[in-house]
This record gives structure tokens, sequence and C-alpha cells, in this order.
């Protein structure tokens, strides 16, 4: 198996070095350069053209919304994670915005990291080679960037529920007419939890991102004044609004 190069910067390098050997156990990467310094990381990333790159928002000389501009600028094309304990909605907010694929907020265990960085960037990956022609963001990437700007936090553990119940409801519509009986046992399923915890955190996850107040956000993802201020749709509803806006898109 082809290991995938890596590049971590972290706000300091005992911590990059912790990440780096977590993400070489798994047998996946290859960590080709850490560093606690963001200039450094654009020229570790311009001279291995790493395909993934793990950073911090804190670094020295160059902050990580300076890092992602000059990723832009400069045209190198990587696969971006933000491990951060800056977790405010506009620091989340600004780094999407500069085009940061994902983001995950500190304290979080480094092997949930690399699980969450391999089931978004690596499984996505292999369904964009194995669908002949098919290009741009993958399904997971486009669920993540819509559960970043209504507001539904990464650390939550509804978070990947309502992604995984998402997915199941883009490969077969018809799930989303049983979701009680079949969506949350097979979400469960996967993740070694009960039906009925699957449904909480799933609803609390919803919650989080109504009590948030997105709810132009939400309305703006779907083209129309779906929902209004005091109004909140049922996990169902939720999920179906977004498989379906996935579908239109060809996913």
């Amino acid at each position: 198996m082809d290991k995938h190069g890596m590049i971590i910067l972290q706000d300091n390098l005992k911590r990059a070095e912790e990440l780096a050997e977590e993400f070489e156990r798994t047998g996946k990467f290859t960590v080709l350069g850490k560093s606690d310094d963001g200039e450094e990381g654009i020229r570790l990333l311009a001279s291995t053209r790493a395909e993934f790159c793990v950073f911090d928002v804190i670094m020295q000389n160059l902050d990580g919304l300076g890092f992602l501009d000059k990723i832009k600028s400069m045209g190198l094309t990587v696969k971006t994670t933000v491990f951060s304990s800056l977790s405010s909605e506009e620091v989340i907010e600004a780094c999407i915005a500069k085009g940061a694929d994902f983001y995950v907020a500190k304290p979080c265990p480094p092997e949930t990291l690399v699980k969450r960085v391999s089931d978004l960037f690596l499984s996505g990956a292999n369904k964009i080679t194995e669908s002949a022609g098919r290009k741009g963001p993958s399904l997971d990437e486009k669920i993540s960037k819509i559960f970043i700007s209504v507001g539904i936090p990464p650390h939550i553990k509804g978070y990947s529920y309502l992604r995984e119940g998402i997915k199941l409801a883009v490969e077969s519509p018809e799930v989303i007419n049983n979701i009680t009986k079949k969506l949350y046992p097979m979400i469960g399923e996967k993740y070694s939890t009960s039906p009925s915890k699957v449904e909480r955190a799933i609803r609390h996850a919803i919650e989080v991102a109504w009590a948030r107040g997105r709810i132009n956000n939400i309305n703006d993802l779907f083209g129309v004044q779906t929902y209004l201020a005091g109004e909140k749709p049922t996990n169902g509803e939720f999920i179906a609004l977004i498989a379906d806006k996935m579908l239109l898109e060809g996913a």
C-alpha cells in the first residue's frame, strides 16, 4: 500500500512529533516534515509536495491564517486539517473561508484526529479513484463544510453520527423512511454504540446548530426560507435535506 506524504505543524515541536508518531503508526502515512514554524511549514510543503498537512492556528513566524494565504498564493495543492485549541466560531469560519478542508478542535486525542483525517480524506480519495471521471471535493468534505457553516462542531459525537447518516441516505435514499429501525442501527453498528445513543447525539448536534443562531446559513444552503428562528427540524428532516442537496449536486 502506498503511503501518503504528510507535513505536521503545531504550536510546539513536541506535540508535532507526537502526532507524527500517531499518523505513521497507522501505516497509511509517512511524515515528510514537522515543525512549530509556519514559514518553515511552507518551505516543507514546497520542497516535499506532501499530500496532507495538519497545522495549528498558533505557530511561530507565520500563523495558521497566514499559512493558508501562502498556500493559495503559491498554488500549492494539499489537503489541510486545522488542529488547534483556538476553536471560536470566528476562527473556524476564517480558516474554512481561506481554504482549510477540515477543522478539529483541541482537546482531541491524537488517535481520534488520525481516524477523522483517514475517514475524511482517504475514503474520499478512494471513491474519487473508483468513480470514472469524477472530480472535486469528496462527499465527506462537502458534508463537513456544511456542518461548519451551520455551526455543528467537530468534537461532539453527533457530528460523526450525523455525517454517517447523510452518507447512508445519499447511497440509499430509501433508508430515510425507516430511520429508527434501519438508519440508527446501521450507524450504531459502525461506531459500536446503541441506536438510542445515536438518535440522542444527532438530535443534540442539531440543537447546538440552532442554539448558535445559524438559521440564515441553513436557509442559504437550501436556497429557500426553509426554517424560521423558532423552528427546528427533526433528525430525519435534517438528514434528508442535506442528502437531497448532495444528490442534486451529483454526490
